[in-house]
């Protein structure tokens, strides 16, 4: 059994947000009855209306995209921006699993699969999110120690966390450094090296946990096996 909102999100009719919002207002049914509580479950053998429309369970679709600079990890742009929704030609309502931001390429899973996307957003040590840096000024050991150990964000320190200083440019005064992350902040890589006073001047997601972007140029994708799929899901706790 399954909560309906999060069951009609899954289906890919709309967010489970949305969903809950749809149930509160007396626009769903089931098996002809009204339905307004939020905590009713469904096996998925149901016949369930929303807004007049019988719903039917979609095919689970994922994707594994290199997102290009300057492309908005959203379904849709008020500034009619592409967005990463754009790239991948699916019938289904696919959306990105986090976020990485307007500036930032690399590792993007796309989803309609919600359990699927909670797995790889929760924090886990197995699933692990790899970033190579490049910022403004070289970067001492006193830095890199301190990045390593938890910088202060909002008030809270930063996980531990594995950082290594790749190379310096001395000609453009620049250092390129990856780190590993389990926690998902927003903008947190850049607000890292912002602590340590250096600027991120690009940034790249290399891998998040078995997903990396070997065989994938900028803005192609592929779709996930059902072996890695599995692996997923074998995360969950």
């Amino acid at each position: 059994m399954e909560r309906l909102q999060k069951f009609i999100a899954n289906s890919g009719y709309c967010s489970r947000r949305k969903a809950e919002e749809l149930i509160q207002k007396g626009k769903v049914f089931i098996d002809g009855k009204i339905i307004t509580e939020l905590g009713t479950k469904v096996s998925g053998k149901e016949e369930i209306m929303i807004e007049g429309n019988l719903l039917k369970k979609e095919e689970k679709e994922y994707y594994l995209l290199n997102k290009p600079r300057g492309v908005i990890t959203s379904l849709k742009d008020d500034k009619n921006r592409k967005t990463v929704v754009d790239i991948i030609n699916s019938k289904v309502r696919i959306y990105p699993v986090g976020r990485l931001d307007y500036d930032t390429t690399g590792v993007l899973l796309l989803t309609n699969d919600g359990e699927f996307a909670n797995i790889l957003m929760h924090p886990n040590p197995k699933i692990e999110k790899v970033y190579t840096a490049k910022v403004r000024g070289i970067i001492k050991g006193e830095q890199i120690n301190k990045l390593k150990n938890g910088v202060l964000i909002d008030g809270r320190k930063t996980e531990k966390t594995h950082v290594k200083l790749r190379r310096v440019d001395l000609k453009n005064n620049t250092s390129y450094v990856s780190l590993i992350l389990h926690e998902g902040r927003n903008h947190q890589v850049k607000r890292m090296f912002q602590a340590v006073g250096f600027e991120v001047i690009k940034l790249k997601r290399d891998r998040v946990g078995i997903f990396t972007l070997d065989g994938l140029a900028s803005g192609e994708f592929r779709k996930l096996t059902p072996k890695e799929v599995a692996i997923i899901y074998s995360f969950k706790k």
